[in-house]
């Protein structure tokens, strides 16, 4: 069974920078073929995805963060990590990571779509404020 946990989460002003993890237990190196996510919703907004990162390792990212925003995975540690980098207001939000290992996600289906992660964690809040 798997199951996902973030932490990391914080405070931070405009323009700074903050990490957050997600450490993934129940991930079997055996699995060849997966998608990782990161998500996050903002106060009285739906949960919109921001990035992902396939079991190749190649990532892709919606507009809104690309440039700033940076996720990489740890395939011994287990770990999915989103580097934030000259974070706005906007970016205030609880953020949560996301696992398909079923299988369907992968090398070339693997995106920020919600109905494609079956495994999700709590959420960590990031709050960007002066």
């Amino acid at each position: 069974q798997v199951q996902l946990a973030e932490s990391g989460g914080g405070s931070v002003q405009p323009g700074g920078s903050l990490t957050i993890s997600c450490g993934i237990t129940g991930w079997r190196t055996t699995w060849r073929k997966y998608c990782l996510g990161w998500f996050r919703q903002a106060p009285g907004k739906e949960r919109e995805g921001i990035g992902v990162v396939d079991s190749d390792g190649s990532t892709a990212y919606v507009d809104s963060v690309k440039g700033r925003f940076t996720i990489t995975k740890d395939n011994e540690k287990k770990t999915l990590t989103l580097q934030m980098t000259r974070l706005k207001p906007e970016d205030t939000a609880m953020y949560y990571c996301a696992a398909d290992f079923t299988g369907e996600g992968g090398p070339g289906n693997c995106g920020p779509w919600d109905d494609l992660f079956g495994d999700w964690g709590q959420g960590t809040q990031v709050t960007v404020s002066s």
